[in-house]
């Protein structure tokens, strides 16, 4: 077979399908001949064959009595007494020696029966049940989301959980969440119960229990005391990354809603609205560590999709602030001179002066004021200095950390965004300083908020009276382009072209009249909302007051008559139904995307999880150029924060003052900056997962800064399944339409999330650029409305493509092109470019392609997280000759698998396989991916056990999917070997053995130190002269009485010692 399949003496070649036929009956034939060092078969192709049929235990396929009497069964007893009924005629027919026609007639219905049990609807029509639905066959009990691999092993439901509505709850610190009593009291019982039993409230376990479930007055104060520093988890579904479950520490509060902090809220993505979320308490020591240390809301103020905090106030908290930091609202020349904040607070109270009075600080030496400024580098001693500012300011600044600058700015969307000062806070405090003053911004943008009497009415929406004179201005273009068209001077395409130019120019300057009218009036709550970055944008604040304008039809297109009306005045009936074709289409296209963006999601996740930092260096001398390292131009943005923030230097940078940034440097910010803005500084090469060494996973330095944390990525880290995340989560925020060009079919571009599916999944884009599939000169010609274009190359082969005269050309007659150069306008196919560009380029397209998707509705996504995918898709060889290996041509193989395989075969001097790089798309790579029980648990869960037990393989338990499944511990974080196989010290050798009742002396104790790591709990922090006057006693212990030294108690202690 191998001989027919090569066809090296000179035989015909087989057909390309007579090939592929062979190449797959091949394969089964090794997969059964494959034998170990003792020539026994390792896989017994009669194993295949089953000579009895297996029965499932009968709790997987139960029967119910339903309320009539009457019973419900399992569709597999159905299937099974089918095989039992005819197995049973057959055996009869068989035993009276019936004639053969009527024998095999029973044993094919009994092979189809069996196959039925099988796998219903695999040969022929199903069999279905009394009500004509197929029945679910053991395939079926498997397969989908119903199925055993994620209905059962990939999920499961918990104990010590619950559900409820929540609340928002500003009172509670950021680490902080309201539990319901009652929620809370089942959720702790069995600690409840435990604890009542200790302190001897209970005498045993049942009068515990009854304790708690009568609700005694003492249940509560144990409840308070065990639920103390417990953390729990709050998850809110749909959970799209890892930010979807947090830690908190119960608060316990009366009624029976969950209460949440507000800023948490954006990490969730919920509102108060009816949302519900679920609690989860974890109960080991260990369970409750990790909770505290990795899932506590002060510790991942961060996201892991673009490094920048996602912890930041909103809506009322920002009004607050923006209120607060008003510039003055009068002039005086000698503005008041105060040297405390409690000075400004009376004042303000006696109503001498107001929020936005001018006033000065010229703080008293020492004073908490005179610290902040001079933290802020802002110096007010001396005769004249003195800083102007105003009492709301001052009362800003008093919620932000020691240290910090000194803001005497306006805090709004137009001014300095509250975001940017959450983000220079976390980059210069401690987690504990971010989160302390995040609580302190929060509390006073709601108080002042609350104080400054925020509210809207219908005559705060202010109109322009110069709508009507602009709108009949732009009507009477509008009639002039309707008059050319009805006389044949322009076609309908360009009318409707210029019509749509013409009013999108009138509700611009609509828009802009009405926007002085509303500016005119500096305290406009609608404007004030708007300018602070609390609710709306101005284009919403021109449809309710300027005119609402142009809409669309259901398929995407712009409708070229505007509705003229705004909100405030009403809209009349034709223009309220014209506008709901846009407004309906809007709503299936956020129903549709958000199913769209959780499969997307879901094919991320499974084509990465096993990507895990497995080492701290790989050693790889490769990296990646990443160019145009230079300032945001008008029009042009670097993108640096995005490309190279967070990265590891792969070669010496020398900067213009002869400085040198070294390889193996982490770019911080101000790293980013500094080689942003040295003009001998054009490109920079880095570490880049793409071209990582690491044997499996990837290594640290290749992956470089943890986004969630600052800090280089820890060893475990499950980076895979959070690129998967960072890219998934933002998806239903992506457009789903498809945008027509003036009609041109051939040149509708996709945008949104399909173009991001159509680059993952690798798929010929709609309207692709041809390519040069070699190098050579260009020759155009032009032929009726097609343009002839012929690439000559080199060596004399001739490409002849045509080419549409609606496209745009990129070459010109007589050009001299590369391979992969693309001919025309349009998307390049990345499995062409693969072919003629390399592995590199197309890389480096995929991942720049899928980036401006996101970065066109305003995403922001960090490059790494979009080359761990995109490393997945290219790992893949596929073998074109099999040299002296042991593959077949066409097998894909794994890339660091086959150089390392071929360096061996080299060695030996034997012929070295030879391969071509394959880019597969994510649906394609999770399918082909080593573990079994990982690709049978994503799709085509029949195909892939089937082909797995034909070619007896073996699952290494390398990824996240396939341990959850046979209930390990995952490889990643904690569970990784490499911290399960840390040598820990137990032996002490400093350690002197003490009977239990001896004093130890002052000097073996540090009760300071000790007593230090205990101040978190206030009960521990006692007055330290109590233990400064206790004597050293010493006993030898030889001298004691002989039946002291044996007490049962002593050796107790000896051994806790």
């Amino acid at each position: 077979m191998r001989e027919m399949i090569d066809a090296k003496d000179g035989r015909k070649p087989l057909s390309a399908q007579r090939h592929a036929k062979f190449l797959k009956r091949l394969a089964i034939v090794q997969s059964f001949n494959r034998r170990d060092d003792q020539g026994r078969r390792l896989n017994d192709p009669r194993a295949m064959i089953l000579e009895a049929v297996p029965v499932i235990p009968p709790d997987l396929r139960p029967m119910v009595q339903l309320d009539g009497g009457r019973f419900a069964t399992s569709d597999l007893n159905d299937l099974y007494r089918r095989v039992i009924n005819r197995n049973n005629r057959l055996k009869r027919l068989l035993d009276l020696g019936a004639p053969d026609i009527i024998v095999n007639n029973e044993k094919r219905m009994l092979q189809e029966a069996v196959d039925a049990l099988f796998d219903n609807g695999r040969r022929g029509r199903p069999v279905a049940g009394q009500s004509g639905r197929p029945l679910k066959s053991l395939s079926d009990m498997l397969k989908g989301k119903q199925g055993r691999f994620r209905q059962n092993l990939l999920g499961k439901r918990v104990d010590y959980s619950g559900r409820s509505v929540i609340v928002v709850g500003p009172q509670l610190k950021l680490h902080q969440c309201g539990l319901p009593k009652m929620m809370a009291l089942e959720l702790f019982k069995p600690f409840v119960m435990k604890r009542l039993i200790e302190t001897q409230m209970a005498q045993n376990i049942k009068s515990a229990k009854r304790m708690v479930e009568r609700r005694k007055a003492v249940v509560w104060d144990v409840l308070e005391e065990v639920i103390r520093e417990h953390p729990v988890l709050l998850n809110r579904a749909p959970t799209l990354h890892r930010l979807g479950i947090q830690a908190f520490e119960p608060v316990l509060v009366d009624g029976k809603a969950i209460q949440i902090h507000p800023l948490v809220c954006k990490a969730f993505n919920a509102d108060f609205d009816g949302d519900q979320m679920a609690v989860h308490v974890p109960l080991s020591a260990e369970a409750q560590a990790e909770a505290r240390i990795l899932m506590l809301s002060t510790n991942n103020i961060f996201t892991p999709a673009t490094g920048r905090p996602i912890t930041e106030p909103a809506q009322d908290m920002v009004f607050g602030a923006y209120y607060l930091t008003l510039p003055a609202d009068q002039e005086i020349e000698n503005p008041r001179v105060f040297r405390h904040v409690y000075e400004i607070e009376n004042a303000l109270g006696d109503q001498t002066i107001g929020l936005r009075t001018p006033i000065q600080i010229r703080p008293l030496s020492g004073s908490s004021l005179d610290t902040r400024l001079e933290g802020a580098g802002i110096d007010v001693h001396g005769v004249s200095r003195s800083l102007v500012t105003t009492p709301g300011r001052v009362f800003f600044n008093e919620a932000l950390p020691f240290g910090f600058r000194y803001v005497n700015e306006l805090i709004g969307k137009n001014a300095t965004p509250i975001g940017t000062i959450v983000e220079e806070i976390s980059g210069s405090f401690s987690r504990q300083e971010v989160a302390e003053s995040l609580d302190a911004i929060k509390s006073l943008g709601f108080r002042y908020a609350t104080k400054s009497g925020l509210t809207i009415s219908i005559d705060d929406v202010v109109t322009t009276s110069e709508k009507a004179a602009i709108l009949n201005k732009y009507e009477e273009q509008a009639a002039k382009v309707e008059t050319n068209y009805r006389r044949g001077v322009i076609v309908d395409d360009e009318r409707r072209q210029q019509e749509i130019e013409i009013w999108t120019n009138a509700n611009k300057e609509v828009g802009d009249a009405t926007d002085r009218a509303m500016n005119a009036k500096f305290d406009n709550p609608i404007r004030m909302m708007v300018d602070s970055g609390a609710r709306g944008n101005s284009q919403q604040i021109r449809q309710i007051a300027a005119m609402k304008g142009l809409v669309s039809n259901p398929r995407g297109e712009m409708i070229p008559r505007p509705i003229k009306s705004s909100f405030r005045e009403g809209l009349s009936v034709l223009e309220y139904f014209i506008s709901t074709h846009g407004t309906r289409k809007g709503l299936g296209d956020t129903a549709l995307r958000t199913a769209d963006s959780g499969y997307l999601t879901r094919r991320l996740v499974d084509v990465a999880q096993e990507l895990i930092v497995k080492e701290f260096d790989c050693a790889t001398t490769r990296g990646m150029w990443i160019e145009h390292v230079a300032a945001d131009t008008r029009g042009q943005r670097a993108h640096l924060e995005t490309k190279l923030w967070g990265r590891v230097v792969a070669e010496d940078v020398v900067l213009s003052d002869g400085s040198t940034v070294s390889a193996g440097t982490m770019l911080m910010m101000d790293d980013v900056e500094r080689l942003r803005d040295d003009s001998a500084v054009t490109r920079v090469r880095v570490r880049t997962t793409l071209t990582c060494d690491a044997v499996q996973g990837v290594c640290a330095a290749c992956y470089g800064l943890s986004l969630a944390t600052h800090q280089l990525v820890e060893l475990g880290e499950a980076v895979g399944v959070i690129a998967a995340q960072s890219i998934g989560e933002p998806g239903t925020q992506l457009t789903m339409r498809t945008f027509h060009s003036g009609g041109v079919t051939e040149s509708d571009i996709t945008h949104g999330l399909p173009r991001v599916v159509e680059l993952f999944e690798a798929r010929t884009p709609k309207g692709a650029a041809k390519v040069a599939e070699f190098s050579g000169v260009v020759r155009v010609e032009l032929i009726g409305r097609e343009r002839k274009v012929t690439v000559i190359g080199n060596d004399g082969e001739v490409q002849e493509e045509s080419i549409s005269i609606a496209r745009h050309l990129l070459v010109e007659d007589g050009h001299e092109v590369e391979v992969g150069t693309p001919l025309h306008d349009g998307p390049l196919d990345p499995k062409l470019m693969m072919k003629f560009r390399g592995t590199r380029e197309t890389q480096q397209y995929l991942v720049e392609e899928v980036q401006n998707v996101y970065r066109d509705q305003g995403v922001s996504i960090h490059d790494k997280h979009i080359e761990l995918i995109v490393r997945q898709m290219t790992r893949r060889v596929q073998i074109v000759d099999a040299g002296e290996s042991h593959w077949l041509p066409g097998a894909m193989v794994d890339v660091k698998l086959f150089n390392d395989t071929n360096d061996e075969i080299e060695a030996s001097g034997r012929e070295a396989a030879d391969g071509r790089a394959q880019l597969m798309g994510i649906t394609k790579a999770s399918l082909a991916t080593d573990s079994w029980l990982s690709a049978a648990s994503f799709q085509e869960t029949t195909r892939v056990l089937t082909e797995a037990a034909i070619e007896g393989k073996r699952d290494h338990l390398v990824g996240l999917k396939e341990n959850i499944i046979i209930g390990k511990l995952i490889p990643a974080g904690s569970g990784l070997a490499y911290y399960n196989q840390r040598e820990l010290r137990l032996d002490m050798p400093d350690a002197e053995l003490l009977p239990a009742w001896a004093q130890v002396s002052d000097d073996d104790l540090d009760l300071a130190s000790l007593l230090g790591e205990l101040t978190s709990d206030d009960s521990f922090s006692a007055d330290l002269s109590a233990f400064q006057n206790i004597g050293t006693a010493t006993y030898d212990e030889s001298a004691l009485p002989e039946n002291d030294a044996a007490n049962p108690e002593d050796e107790i202690g000896r051994q806790a010692l």
